[in-house]
């Protein structure tokens, strides 16, 4: 058996195969199967166009609203099976995505976020005992270069339970703060408080809420508000840790 190519006198390419006498000699051609036959060309498969992605999703998002809101609308039995269907499809679709995604973030660790910030107990947990540890030795070396303005009010109940607060991280860092009454009024916590003559609104803060903290560079000269109300000490730490041995995003 053989297969030839020929150019018949229509100029159509022709494929024999089969036996050279019955075939080549005597050209029986199809009657003999010797040329296979030419498919159909409006039968030949069609090329998709090149459609964005994004216009595929809108589109599919669309379908979507649209079966949702006529089986709403029209609620037969053909309408709300059309939008399960059609709901299920793209529920398939996305969770084919996210398999991806995880499985795509084990094989490359520089797209692991978590890597830097754990979200799991375990690593969680690791984290920010470091953090902790980083932090505490940060404030501790900082004390000398930044101080604290902390503005306040003796009629402020939030202050009061404040201060004790404030004093506290003061002593264990041995960071300076300046206590700054708003109305003159004492505070327990700091005997040699100061009464405020225009330092709030020269430190760049908004209004008169107090409690009110704000970190003062004394190299650059620049104030730094820490924040307003009522804080934790750990959070106080935090802030302050932020604004002096962080980039603006490098831990989000």
């Amino acid at each position: 058996m053989a297969e030839v190519i020929d150019e018949g006198d229509d100029g159509l390419i022709r494929v024999q195969q089969g036996d050279d006498f019955y075939c080549r000699e005597r050209n029986l051609g199809q009657w003999f199967y010797c040329e296979k036959p030419k498919p159909d060309p409006d039968s030949s498969p069609q090329s998709q166009p090149n459609i964005p992605a994004a216009v595929r999703l809108k589109a599919i998002s669309e379908k979507l609203d649209e079966l949702k809101a006529r089986a709403i609308l029209e609620p037969t039995t053909q309408n709300v099976q059309a939008y399960i269907a059609f709901q299920r499809e793209q529920l398939d679709r996305a969770s084919n995505f996210a398999d991806v995604w995880r499985r795509a973030i084990w094989q490359n660790p520089e797209l692991d976020y978590t890597l830097e910030r754990p979200i799991n107990a375990l690593g969680k947990k690791t984290w920010t005992t470091h953090r902790t540890a980083q932090r505490d030795a940060a404030l501790a070396a900082i004390s000398q270069r930044y101080g604290v303005f902390y503005f306040y009010s003796s009629g402020c109940a939030a202050c009061e339970v404040f201060s004790p607060i404030i004093r506290g991280v003061s002593d264990r860092f041995g960071m300076t703060v300046m206590a700054v009454s708003i109305d003159g009024g004492p505070n327990a916590a700091f005997p040699n408080y100061l009464i405020d003559t225009g330092q709030f609104q020269a430190m760049g803060m908004a209004g008169k809420q107090v409690p009110a903290l704000v970190l003062f560079d004394t190299v650059t000269k620049q104030p730094m508000p820490i924040g307003y109300g009522l804080m934790a000490a750990d959070e106080v730490m935090d802030r302050i840790f932020t604004l002096t041995n962080t980039e603006p995003g490098s831990e989000f």
